[in-house]
């Protein structure tokens, strides 16, 4: 059974009905651009094969009733007029923040019965967060009429995380969720949120790109991510600009002597202006057809985070080396750090070799078995039914 079929059933066993329609949102694998999304900067994400499916109906009395497939629980049962930021700490909180976003922005959402079901994996750093949000978010938008745009959709699901999960996430995992075109990489200008589709078929020319979930869970909420993030906005106040974005590559040098003796921020300083900087040199690579060529770029992302950002760790560190030791073009961590995954550029032909040494070397050093698959760039957010 299908996933659309899968939550249909599900939802007319729940509730009693068919649901009105069923809508899906994909998570994402960002190729490059990491942090650089609340700093104004360039991002580069694709959309995975893995959705969020919602099958949604309308209803008129002010309730919202959630459920989830993947989560042993029972139907979650809110009054629209009673949600508040940062009162929710379930999952339901990604939902139940999109229709208070919807609503606070003045659209008429007037409740809705929600059956839910997700092959994005949590906490992987692939935005099964965003596909949540975007799926409730889109399939809203067309049963109330709402008439919004795609990148307004990301936006209100941006706020929804930002202010009603209070997780202080960028506008790209959502723009990418909603966004994103199959066999493209999408070079988004987080600042005017301008976008541009970018080819890129890696099977077209003999190679793929691999996930390498490392089973380290990470939680954006739990600080460290905030961390980071105050610490650039304080770097752009000290430097007197709007946000990081703002540092020409050219002039990052004397950036960082203005910050004297301010370490911790001239590093994530440094970070982002170079992050920015690679973005726009992989964009250039892949619009000249060398696309191999951008492998050592995505290494040079991977030492930044580890030793300027410091969000990595030891798996996704293990899991760099041991893949370019075995001859992968290119490899980083994506995502918000702290665990989640790596992505890997590899030859078609390399495939099977890289996977078994990043399986050896994990079990040699005694981690979780990480759960590696081929990421495809596939189709954003849309209608199933």
């Amino acid at each position: 059974m299908g996933a659309e079929q899968q939550v249909r059933t599900g939802f007319a066993e729940l509730y009693g009905a068919e649901p009105e329609g069923v809508w899906a949102a994909p998570g994402r694998v960002n190729l490059i651009g990491e942090h650089t999304d609340y700093n104004d900067g360039f991002v580069m994400p694709f959309a995975l094969p893995h959705t969020a499916t919602a099958a949604v109906s309308r209803r008129t009395d002010g309730v919202l009733r959630l459920h989830s497939a993947d989560i042993e629980d029972g139907v979650a049962e809110l009054r629209l007029d009673d949600l508040t930021p940062e009162s929710d700490r379930s999952w339901t909180a990604y939902p139940a923040g999109v229709v208070w976003a919807l609503r606070e922005a003045g659209h008429p959402v007037t409740g809705a019965d929600i059956h839910l079901t997700s092959t994005v994996p949590s906490g992987a750093g692939l935005s099964s967060s965003a596909a949540l949000e975007v799926v409730v978010a889109l399939a809203l938008n067309d049963l109330f009429e709402l008439g919004l745009q795609r990148w307004q959709l990301a936006r209100l699901c941006q706020r929804a995380e930002n202010v009603y999960v209070g997780a202080p996430t960028g506008i790209m995992d959502q723009t990418a969720s909603a966004c994103c075109e199959a066999g493209h990489a999408l070079f988004l200008d987080t600042r005017d949120l301008a976008q541009k589709q970018i080819p890129f078929d890696l099977a077209a020319e003999g190679m793929r790109l691999l996930v390498v979930d490392t089973q380290v869970k990470h939680a954006h909420s739990d600080g460290e991510y905030g961390k980071r993030r105050a610490g650039c906005e304080k770097g752009a106040a000290l430097l007197g600009i709007d946000a990081l974005r703002d540092i020409p590559y050219a002039e990052l040098d004397a950036a960082l002597d203005r910050l004297g003796d301010e370490e911790e921020v001239r590093r994530l300083v440094r970070h982002v202006v170079t992050e920015d900087q690679r973005v726009e040199t992989v964009v250039s690579l892949l619009e000249s057809g060398e696309t191999r060529a951008i492998g050592p770029v995505l290494v040079e992302g991977h030492a930044s985070l580890r030793d300027d950002f410091r969000i990595s760790c030891p798996e996704l560190d293990l899991v760099v080396d041991t893949a370019l030791a075995t001859g992968a073009l290119g490899a980083r961590m994506t995502g918000g750090g702290f665990g989640g995954s790596a992505i890997v550029l590899a030859e078609a032909a390399d495939v099977d070799t890289i996977t078994k040494a990043v399986e050896e070397a994990f079990a040699a050093a005694g981690f979780t078995a990480p759960r590696v698959f081929e990421a495809v760039p596939s189709a954003g957010a849309r209608r199933l039914g």
